[in-house]
């Protein structure tokens, strides 16, 4: 096994978890990962997480969870992922009518701000994660940094490496961001990204996942590296396992 610790996003595998979360998590533990992040709880309350979790040895990577949800039910979102202990709160996106000016976006420095310090004070941490929105250009920069530089430095930086690829990034690219925010990356989104075959798993495509991980590492304190994929060669969760074997394999 590698050293590092990786987990699964578990949208990766979304169906299978609407159908049996309980086979799910035990298909996901048996393939070698230990932990999963969560996008979403399939009707189960936080202590039923909480005792599957436990019975199949997976520890909890974060949470991806609406911003909505931080806005509007902040104590309630706070004390389930409390109790399944996810201590990395995820936005996994902003919805596109909250961003459309640079005013927006300087809201949303403020609304982050203020949600990272209220998380802050239960022991949790907010986090930001790309989609291709955030590599458009705001004020000759990338959204992306435009909005790390603005925000406080304790938020984490969850960089997608596919999404950021497809947003038209380079190899380069993914490490020169790495590399100019210093301990911001705590969790990252590792997705695989080819030009010429849009199934590709870990290790099939362009990504050069081996000098982004060393990048990674020279620069942060790494918790969880986390597989995620959207597009399907094999079931769902066979693509969860060979993109895994095939991590293991480029970072041993």
């Amino acid at each position: 096994m590698t050293k590092y610790h990786i987990a699964l996003q578990l949208y990766s595998i979304r169906h299978d978890c609407e159908k049996n979360l309980k086979a799910s998590l035990e298909a996901v533990s048996k393939m070698g990962y230990e932990a999963v992040e969560l996008a979403g709880d399939y009707g189960k309350t936080a202590n039923e997480w909480k005792s599957l979790l436990s019975e199949f040895g997976l520890k909890v990577a974060g949470a991806h969870v609406p911003i909505q949800s931080l806005l509007e039910n902040f104590k309630k979102t706070v004390d389930f992922y409390k109790t399944i202990g996810a201590k990395y709160i995820i936005v996994p996106a902003l919805p596109v009518d909250m961003v459309k000016t640079k005013e927006d976006w300087l809201k949303i420095v403020d609304t982050f701000n203020q949600l990272s310090e209220k998380l802050e004070k239960e022991n949790m941490k907010l986090g930001y994660h790309n989609h291709m929105m955030e590599f458009q250009k705001l004020e000759n920069n990338w959204i992306w940094c435009w909005l790390f530089d603005r925000l406080n430095p304790n938020i984490v930086m969850q960089l997608d490496t596919g999404n950021a690829m497809h947003a038209g990034l380079t190899n380069e690219d993914l490490i020169r961001i790495i590399e100019k925010y210093p301990n911001r990356a705590v969790t990252i989104h590792l997705k695989e990204y080819s030009s010429t075959n849009d199934k590709a798993l870990i290790g099939e495509g362009d990504i050069d996942f081996v000098s982004f991980t060393k990048a990674c590492e020279e620069n942060n304190e790494i918790e969880w590296y986390i597989i995620e994929q959207e597009s399907y060669a094999y079931e769902p969760l066979e693509c969860a396992k060979i993109s895994l074997n095939n991590l293991i394999k480029m970072l041993s």
